[in-house]
């Protein structure tokens, strides 16, 4: 919650003359401390396993960042912050004094949560951490995020934990671009990104981006387009998601955990509610417990709706935890009457291609 994004309107200003008044980052503390407080406030922190995290160490951190990056990050950490991002864009990845530490954390949360998983401390996770990781690259930060938090977690468990296949399901509403270029050649990762269409970042998240070398086959996109409700969600996960987790066969399955597909959403034009959150965890949990004894880590990502965000979190953890916390979703009513959650043409037409390559996925 001390993670400092600084200050930043919502779009990045063309000039320092730009007539944009200075306001809260997006990326603000606040939607995921309403996450922790509606969790305690309704009595169901008390009864999930909650594991302290540990920061990851350099080594961990250079299992998929270069060294160089990581002196840049440190450096500024020790004065007064500074952008992770060399850009272009530029100025929207900032962080503060001490930032560094914050960010490893973050990594390491969801290094703890791997490992609980793995030594059958807890049967899944959720890593509730900040900043996100989704959109870092190996040199570079870039929309908000420092570390990759969910590929320094795949690399752990394959080089650490020596597990021989995992995969890695984002569900955030841009694309997972880091763990795209991370494993791009890598046979041992599958990544798959659903996302809207040409949201962020810019140019990236095409359908035919399938990964390259040894690693051809391992990379999915489902780039839906603006508008696409909770119909269309819930058929990626049936016809190319569990299919191309089938044909893989991983030993972990680790997803970022985006919320900003969320029917209110600053950042998208997207229409999921709780119910669709929770019917796509309930799929990921079938899989994992057909393929990979239930191996199954969640690690937050976007959500930008202090609102909202809260009551999405709510729906996936309850699904997690086997448990309820007996409140409804002030939210759901108004989003699930929202026209167009069915599936619609254009919108199959996507998955249509993205079940084609979801049949090419490599199996062992």
């Amino acid at each position: 919650m001390w993670h400092d994004a600084g200050n930043f309107a919502g779009v990045l200003p063309p000039s320092p003359a730009t007539f944009l008044e200075p306001d809260l980052h997006l990326e603000t503390p606040a939607a995921k401390r309403r996450i922790k407080n509606l969790l305690d406030v309704t009595g169901l922190t008390d009864r999930l396993r909650l594991i302290a995290p540990r920061p990851a160490t350099r080594d961990e951190l250079l299992r998929v960042h270069c060294g160089e990056y990581l002196d840049r990050i440190t450096a500024l950490g020790a004065g007064a912050g500074g952008d992770a991002n060399v850009g272009p864009p530029y100025g929207e990845t900032c962080f503060g004094a001490g930032g560094d530490e914050i960010a490893a954390l973050a990594a390491g949360g969801v290094l703890t949560a791997v490992d609980a998983v793995l030594d059958g401390l807890v049967p899944n996770a959720y890593a509730l951490v900040r900043p996100p990781g989704h959109h870092a690259r190996p040199a570079d930060g870039l929309g908000f995020c420092i570390f990759n938090n969910a590929a320094v977690a795949a690399a752990h468990a394959l080089e650490a934990r020596g597990l021989s296949r995992v995969a890695v399901v984002d569900w955030d509403a841009h694309h997972g671009n880091g763990a795209q270029e991370i494993f791009w050649e890598d046979p041992r990762v599958l990544t798959v990104s659903i996302h809207q269409d040409a949201a962020f970042p810019p140019g990236s998240g095409a359908i035919d981006a399938t990964g390259a070398g040894a690693g051809a086959g391992t990379n999915l996109n489902v780039p839906f387009p603006p508008g696409t409700g909770t119909g269309a969600y819930l058929a990626v996960m049936e016809r190319v998601v569990v299919p191309a987790l089938e044909r893989f066969r991983p030993d972990l399955i680790i997803v970022p955990s985006g919320l900003d597909a969320g029917g209110m959403d600053p950042l998208s034009r997207l229409m999921l509610h709780s119910e669709g959150f929770r019917e796509m965890t309930r799929a990921i949990m079938g899989a994992a417990a057909r393929l990979c004894g239930g191996h199954l880590v969640m690690c937050h990502e976007g959500g930008y709706s202090r609102y909202m965000a809260p009551f999405l979190g709510l729906a996936i953890i309850e699904e997690l935890s086997g448990e309820r916390a007996g409140v409804e979703d002030p939210f759901l009513p108004a989003i699930a009457a929202m026209a167009g959650h069915e599936l619609q043409p254009h919108q199959d037409a996507v998955l249509v291609r993205a079940e084609a390559l979801a049949r090419q996925v490599p199996s062992p």
